[in-house]
This record gives structure tokens, C-alpha cells and sequence, in this order.
């Protein structure tokens, strides 16, 4: 995969400081065999065919190594009135071998001319020789045929004039426009090379290994602005009242990272403590939202400076919001582009959660200093639970490959691994491991190995050499890590997390002062008594760096599981024993015999003296346990009973959580009597905390998270005083003409009640029109999405393939949000089926909307006749030559989810009568 280490690292810490300032610097990129040049001269006959009939003579996916680039000159002249664009270029190539061709990727680029120069031609000035160019589509790729052999070690210069369209889509040089408040649409173009679109924009050697620095001059009319990964050197006046920009050169990099804009956006600047300029760009009419994101990002370029010891080494860090976006956020060099609702904030309409998700996005993933962490650890778990998981380092060939390694596993199960890796190392090691990879591997290649060798490193230099320990002081006991004394590696524990997919169960057995281990693969879904368990287990084994507490003491003890069994003997006599301190390690845990009633005991006496993020870990673990059937569906909800005494918010949202799950999952199944007796006792159980809460913007991060989550279900379940205050609020909305200032984290709920009348539906769809907030926009098309009526529910379908009033970046979730309405599944996957071929056309297979859309109308499916559909479809699109790793996903969460409910549904059934 390209830049694995790039993903691991920046999900933990890095994201928004390495995505500018070193991880372009770097990739992992695969060895690969490729053929012999001469091998074309040999066989013709084997190569496959170029468009205009001749041989094509390259026939890999990968470009040879035999040319690489050294420096691309390149000119751009976007023309947003006609919607297309020319371009030329000039590339210094290195050739390594002799050959008498150059293959380059190039996709749906009109190429109008080509020639070759050699160093003498250019010291000499003369006119370069014309190329022959071959087209062969399939690979994405072009054959350049010299007329004279080109010699090793030589140096040559390859000019190419080309043009075309500006894409319709969301990759490669493509058009994206807005409303401005006058209501006129305005276009702009926008480049987005992530991973192997570059080739769509100019051609080019489109794969990581091939770094090169680049040259860009931008040409634009009066009304517009340019803007690239460099600051700009100057601008010249043309005739025809056009300008041009010229940029400063970049550093060596790859293509994926160049980016280029052409808009007429306005922006709010500021310098970091270290001189470094940063600016938020964004349309006119939404410059005022800007101001959040230039805080954030001052602070956090600050932040990131210290930690890595490493200074931002551009002159300015650009960071724009783009009204057509695939993606949250791509980390050009320099110029970094966002969707507008990822770096926008309107304090009028955007809620705690909108601000922490710009936050988020921002610093991409600097939640980790908070229990966001552990929620992004939980999401990835699910994933990593099917057996149609993958490893993190996977190897991939084809473009769409290459799209779906930019997942859920790539990014969360890397900054998971990264974060039990620190806690394992101890945050001082860690640190400096990474800054020493950094400064290492600036600006050129590295692999998994390199990063695991830094970090082994950083802790063998600071206590082997001393006979000392490698964990924090403050962590430790007399019996952990001895380990360490036999010169461990870091490489040999962090590869079997890297090379295998899956998560580790670790069960434990307490048999008075000794704990009994084993290690399984945790499989969800998957039954210890189905024929298939077994087999599933066979050659899976982790290095696992245990931690646990026990009641006699508040000390973290640490053992590295490193065998299928092993035992330890406890100093002294406990009640009980909680493995996974603070839940930093990736691995589920099972108490066999009494441990989880102990458990249970303990959280129902006193509950503070288990750490909040341990009462996170065990109710997480305990619905993932029912779901692979080692616990039993009664026990974990026992677990839950105690909540009612906890005031610590992540823990008791976490609770919240997956009884609402399984109340949406009877709700789409309209199985009434568990739903109603389920309404019953989340209005009894809860009802002291729902009426504390107030409808206003007041309190911490974590109060307001709360408010949010218990109005918008109390509303849901048509809690009479909660309907009353929502609809009563949105009145009073209404009547202002859209001006009265209801608190933003309640904005959600009061449009949901609203939405549910005709009168209100329809005036929100005119609202969702005439706002310039992303986050309000969010709000209420999420609104009219839970309308129980099929003919507005397919209005907005309409919509958002139409493109102009709902963007077609936000059809996805649309489809996801009118899925999950129990009105609207049925809709929305109906829609899927019938219009896969103009979806295929808008996104393109592979890509993250279409995996959100399949994923989106189908995963919460739960019944037999329902798979056997999902089934019937998916073989039809294979049968197609459309095969995605999502497909094999959903089904195998659907048979889980009818998995569950024929065992569990009869458990739930029987503790709701005897709870309520």
C-alpha cells in the first residue's frame, strides 16, 4: 500500500502538522518486480495493444523504474467559463537503463504534442524531437517511443502540451461551484490527487516512489486567484487582461501531494510563534466562519513544532474550504483542503460536536488526548471483528485496490496499534522514537520496519545500555517487562499487529492468587460451537502488551502474552482483576467462571474505584462479547443497571449507546412490543437525567455532548415534554423567518420535530437552500430525512443526484440517514439497485461514497430474505466486472446481525419485562 506508515502515524498524532510539514517527505512504497525493457523487443506479441492498434510495450500496472523524474515544469490555464483547461509541461527525467521508450499514466488527457530533448539539445537550444505517444486506457497509461534508444545515466527533458475537461467529479483537476448569497453559482477549479488521480490532471509517473520536485505557473483572469503548495514568486500580466502566477519550487515529493486552486475566495490570516503564515480560505459569502479553523490551526502548528522538534520548513500553510469534496480532508503540501463542514464554524448553527469534528479534522486525530479516542478504537474493532478484515500492510495493485486501503483499517487500526505501542513504550520514549524516524527518513522512502527499528531504538539506547527497563517509571512493578532484558524488539511484537488482520480475545480465568491466559481471535459473529470457529483460529497469535489492576491495589501490572496460554500468580488476594488499563490496548478481554459478576458486583457498590475509561472498556466489551456469543445477553445488560449512579459522561454515553442500537434494530424490524417495552425503560431509567437537562448551549464539552444525545432520544421516543419544547422552539423559528437563534446543540432535535409536519418539512427544504452554513445544512437535511413520508424521502433523493440544490457529495449520507429510517430503508436500497450504473458514474468504483453507499442501505439489514437480496445483488454487479472487499463486509454483517437477534432476542425480551 502506498504511505502505509503515513496512516499509522498521522491517525494518533501527526495528521494535520506531518500531512504539511514531514509525511510528504516520506512513503512506503512496494518492491516490485517488473520485467525486462528488452523483453518488448523479444515478444511484442505478449503486450497488449495501444488505441490505435499498435503494441503497447509495457503490460504491468506499475510503471517500470527504468526513467524516473527529476523536476516537472508545469503550466496550467483553466478556463471557468468553458469548464476545460490546457496545460504543458516540461519533466527532467533520469534514465537508469538504456531504452526506446518512456511509459507515463495518463487518464482521459488529450495529448496535442510531444518531444524529447537531451542535455546538449537544451545547452544548445535546439528543437526538441517529436515523440510517438501510445494510448493503452486499461492501465491507465502512456508509451512515449524515442527515436533513438535513450543511453543510462543520462539526463532528458520531455515536453508535453495537452488538455481537456474539468472533471465532474471529485478527483483528479475538477470544477466545484457554490451560491453565493445573491443567488448566483460561481465555479472554481480544484485539484485532489489522492491516490492515483495526479495522472488525471497532467501526465506523470502517478506512484509515490517517484518523487520529484515541481515548478507551477497558474493562468487565471482578473476576478479570480491562484493558489499552489508554494507561495507564489510573481505575478505577470498578460494581454487580454489575463495574469500569471508564478509559484516557488517545491521540494522533492510525489505526485498525490501537488495541488493547485483557481477561485475567487477570501481568506483570514495569522502567523505562527514561529513565523509561519497561515491562511483559511473560503467563499465570500462563508469568510466569517473562518476565524475557529485559524485559531485551531495556529495553536496546533505551535503544538506539533514542540513535539516533534521539527519546524514547519514552508513559508506558509494554506488551508482551504472547498464546496465540492470528497473526503474531510486531503493534506496537500501546503495547501491543504478540507469539505467546507471540516474547517467551517458558524457559532450561530454550529453545535460542541460540529466544533469538535473541525477540531478533529484540523489536527486529524489529535482526539487521542481525550475519550474520542477510545470511540474511534471501538469503531475499528467492529470492522476488524469480521473475518472479512484485512491486515493494515496489505499489498494492492489496481487503482480501485489502491482507493479501498484508504479505510477505516488504514487509518483507526494504525493510530490504535500506535497508541498501545506508546502506553507500552511510555509517552517519553515514544516521542522520541517518532522525531527520531522523522529527522531520519525526511524527504525520502521508508518502511514498516524502519519505524518499528526507531522506536526499538529510542528505548534500547536510554535503558538497555544501563541494565535498566524500557516503560515508564511510573507504571511500573517488579514482576513486568522482564522481557526487555532479552533485547525484545519493537519490529518483532508491532508485525504481528501489522501482517495479520483481526483482534486478539484474551480470556481470563481467576483461580485464587493465579490468572489463567489464553489468547483466540476475537471473530463477531462467529459462535465457539460453529463448525467453521475452529478453523478460523488456526496460525493466529499477538505479542500482546497486557496491562491490569486488580481491587487490592491501584498499581498497573504488565505481562507481554506472547504464547496461546500462560499463567500469573498475583501478589496478594483479590476480588477481582480488570485487564486493559484505561483501554490503551487493541484486545477485548472475557472473564470466564465469576469474573464478570465480580465485576458487576463492584460496579453496583462503588463504581469509582474501577477508572472511567475501564467502565467504558467493560460495557464495550461486554455487547462485543454477546456478539460472538461468550456472554450472555442478560449479564451485559446487568452491566449497564449501574449507570443510573455514574456521572462520569463518555461512560454513561457509551451505555446509552448500544441500547439505542437495539432499539433501531427492533424499530426497522417492527417487532412493537420489544420497542415499545424498550421505550418504557429508557424513558423510566433515564428519566431523572433527561429532565435535568436544559435546552441551551451551557455547560462543558461533555455536558453538552450529553444534552445533545438524551433530547434527540427522548424526542424520538415521542417524549411528551420533549416534543412539546422542540416544536414550541421551532414555531417561534418559523414565525422569525428563520432568525431566531435556537442553541446550536439542540438545533438537530427542534428540526427533527419540525420536519415530521408538511408545513414545517417544506420550510426547512427552503431553508436548507438559503443557509451558507455547512453545519446548519448538515442539521437539517439530516431533519427531512426522518419525514415518514415515502414521497418526500424520494424528493430528496431526487435532489441530491440532481446535484444543484442537495451537492452531490452529500448523497451518501443522505442515502445513510434515509436508510436508517425505518420508513425510508426499504427506499433507499430499492434506489441503490435501480440506479447503480449513474451512481457508478458520479463517484466511481472504489471510492469512499460508493463503499458509504453500499454499506449505508444494506448493514443494518437483519433478516434471511433481506441477505438473499443483498446476495442476488452483489453477484449481479460481480457477474458485471464490479467487485469491491465492501461487498463481502455487508453480507457478513448481516448474517451476524440475524446471528444476534435468533439468539439474543428472546434474552432481551424476558429482562425487559422483568425491568420495567
Amino acid at each position: 500500500m502506498d504511505n502505509s506508515c503515513r496512516k499509522l502515524i498521522f491517525n494518533i498524532y501527526i495528521g494535520f502538522y506531518c500531512s504539511a510539514i514531514i509525511l510528504p517527505q516520506m512513503c512506503i512504497c512496494s518492491y516490485f518486480s517488473t520485467p525486462s525493457i528488452d523483453q518488448f523487443n523479444k515478444d511484442a506479441g505478449t503486450f497488449p495493444v495501444a488505441t490505435n492498434g499498435q503494441p503497447f510495450p509495457w503490460h504491468e500496472l506499475r510503471l517500470p523504474t527504468v526513467v524516473t523524474p527529476l523536476h516537472y515544469d508545469l503550466f496550467v490555464h483553466p478556463n471557468l467559463t468553458s469548464l476545460d483547461f490546457v496545460a504543458s509541461e516540461k519533466i527532467e527525467v533520469l534514465v537508469r537503463d538504456a531504452t526506446q521508450f518512456i511509459i507515463l499514466h495518463s487518464t482521459d488527457l488529450e495529448i496535442t504534442n510531444a518531444t524529447l530533448q537531451s542535455e546538449e539539445d537544451v545547452r544548445y537550444r535546439k528543437p526538441g524531437k517529436k515523440l510517438t505517444v501510445l494510448s493503452y486506457p486499461a492501465h491507465q497509461q502512456i508509451a512515449l517511443l524515442v527515436p533513438e534508444k535513450l543511453m543510462a545515466d543520462l539526463r532528458y527533458y520531455v515536453t508535453i502540451d495537452f488538455q481537456a475537461k474539468l472533471a465532474d467529479g471529485f478527483e483528479g483537476f475538477y470544477k466545484s461551484t457554490y451560491r453565493t448569497l445573491g443567488g448566483e453559482t460561481r465555479t472554481i477549479a480544484v485539484t485532489d490527487f489522492e491516490p492515483t488521480q495526479a495522472r488525471m490532471a497532467f501526465p506523470c509517473f502517478d506512484e509515490p516512489l517517484f518523487k520529484a520536485s515541481f515548478s507551477i505557473k497558474i493562468r487565471r483572469e482578473s476576478r479570480h486567484i491562484a493558489l499552489s503548495n508554494m507561495p507564489k514568486v510573481k505575478t505577470i500580466e498578460l494581454e487580454g487582461g489575463l495574469l500569471e502566477d508564478h509559484f516557488e519550487t517545491t521540494v522533492k515529493m510525489s505526485t498525490y501531494l501537488v495541488a493547485y486552486i483557481v477561485c475567487d475566495f477570501n481568506s483570514v490570516s495569522g502567523t505562527s510563534s514561529s513565523g509561519v503564515k497561515v491562511s483559511v480560505y473560503a467563499s465570500p459569502d462563508k469568510w466569517s466562519q473562518t476565524h475557529y479553523a485559524l485559531e485551531a490551526s495556529l495553536k496546533l502548528l505551535d503544538f506539533y513544532e514542540n513535539y516533534f522538534d521539527i519546524n514547519y520548513p514552508l513559508p506558509k500553510l494554506d488551508l482551504v474550504a472547498i464546496p465540492d469534496f470528497e473526503s474531510g480532508a486531503m493534506e496537500n503540501w501546503g495547501l491543504i483542503t478540507y469539505r467546507e463542514t471540516s474547517l467551517l464554524f458558524d457559532p450561530k448553527t454550529s453545535s460542541v460536536s460540529d466544533k469538535l469534528w473541525v477540531t478533529k479534522v484540523v489536527a486529524h486525530e489529535l482526539a487521542h488526548q481525550d475519550n474520542y479516542f477510545l470511540d474511534l478504537c471501538f469503531e475499528v474493532i467492529k470492522r476488524d471483528s469480521l473475518n472479512s478484515s484485512r491486515p493494515i500492510s496489505n499489498q494492492v495493485e489496481t487503482p480501485t485496490q489502491i482507493k479501498e486501503m484508504f479505510d477505516t483499517v488504514s487509518y483507526k487500526k494504525g493510530a490504535c496499534i500506535l497508541n498501545m505501542l506508546k502506553d507500552f513504550l511510555s509517552e517519553e520514549k515514544f516521542q522520541k522514537g517518532i522525531i527520531n524516524y522523522l529527522k531520519k527518513f525526511s524527504y525520502g522512502n521508508a518502511k514498516n520496519d524502519d519505524l518499528w527499528s526507531s522506536l526499538s531504538n529510542s528505548c534500547l539506547e536510554g535503558d538497555f545500555t544501563s541494565g535498566g527497563f524500557c516503560y515508564s517509571d511510573s507504571k511500573t512493578t517488579s514482576n513486568t517487562l522482564a522481557f526487555l532484558e532479552e533485547n525484545m524488539e519493537v519490529k518483532e511484537m508491532m508485525t504481528t499487529w501489522t501482517l495479520q488482520k483481526g483482534i486478539p480475545l484474551v480470556v481470563v480465568k481467576q483461580e485464587g492468587r493465579s490468572l489463567r491466559l489464553q489468547q483466540e481471535r476475537f471473530l463477531s459473529g462467529v459462535f465457539k460451537e460453529d463448525p467453521e470457529w475452529r478453523a478460523l483460529q488456526e496460525r493466529y497469535l499477538w505479542h500482546i502488551p497486557l496491562t491490569y489492576s486488580t481491587s487490592s491495589s491501584d498499581a498497573i501490572h504488565r505481562h507481554i502474552l506472547k504464547s496461546k496460554t500462560d499463567t500469573l500468580d498475583l501478589p496478594e488476594k483479590t476480588s477481582w482483576v480488570k485487564f486493559n488499563v484505561d483501554s490503551n490496548g487493541y484486545y477485548i478481554v472475557h472473564y470466564e467462571g465469576h469474573g464478570w459478576d465480580q465485576l458487576i458486583t463492584q460496579l453496583n457498590q462503588n463504581h469509582t474505584l474501577l477508572r472511567p475509561k475501564d467502565r467504558i472498556g467493560l460495557i464495550h466489551d461486554a455487547f462485543q462479547l454477546v456478539s460472538a456469543g461468550r456472554l450472555t445477553l442478560d449479564k451485559a445488560l446487568d452491566l449497564t443497571r449501574y449507570l443510573q449512579h455514574e456521572t462520569n459522561i463518555p461512560a454513561l454515553l457509551k451505555g446509552l449507546e448500544y441500547l439505542e442500537t437495539f432499539y433501531h434494530m427492533m424499530d426497522r424490524r417492527n417487532i412493537s412490543d420489544v420497542t415499545e417495552n424498550l421505550k418504557h425503560y429508557f424513558l423510566r431509567y433515564f428519566k431523572p437525567v433527561i429532565d435535568t437537562q436544559s435546552w441551551s448551549d451551557e455547560g462543558s464539552v461533555w455536558d453538552r455532548m450529553l444534552r445533545s444525545v438524551l433530547l434527540k432520544l427522548a424526542c424520538y421516543l415521542n417524549h411528551a415534554p420533549c416534543i412539546r419544547k422542540a416544536t414550541q422552539l421551532f414555531s417561534q423559528w418559523m414565525e422569525s423567518g428563520g432568525k431566531l437563534n435556537i442553541p446550536t446543540d439542540v438545533l438537530k432535535i427542534v428540526y427533527s420535530v419540525g420536519a415530521q409536519t408538511t408545513a414545517g418539512w417544506n420550510y426547512l427544504l427552503k431553508q436548507y437552500e438559503l443557509s451558507v452554513s455547512g453545519a446548519e445544512k448538515n442539521k437539517i437535511l439530516y431533519a427531512l430525512s426522518t419525514s415518514k413520508h415515502e414521497e418526500k424521502l424520494m424528493k430528496l433523493i431526487e435532489l441530491g443526484m440532481e446535484g444543484k440544490v442537495i451537492k452531490t457529495q452529500d448523497l451518501a449520507a443522505l442515502l445513510h440517514a434515509i436508510a436508517r429510517n425505518p420508513e425510508g430503508q426499504q427506499l433507499a436500497w430499492n434506489f441503490v439497485r435501480e440506479n447503480w450504473t449513474e451512481l457508478l458514474k458520479k463517484f466511481g468504483l472504489g471510492s469512499f461514497p460508493m463503499r458509504m453507499i453500499i454499506s449505508g442501505t444494506t448493514a443494518h439489514f437483519s433478516s434471511k430474505d433481506e441477505l438473499q437480496e443483498v446476495k442476488l445483488f452483489f453477484e449481479f454487479l460481480k457477474a458485471q466486472g464490479s467487485h469491491l472487499d465492501v461487498f463481502q463486509i455487508v453480507l457478513e454483517t448481516i448474517s451476524k446481525n440475524i446471528k444476534w437477534l435468533e439468539k439474543n432476542l428472546p434474552t432481551l425480551r424476558t429482562w425487559l419485562l422483568a425491568s420495567i
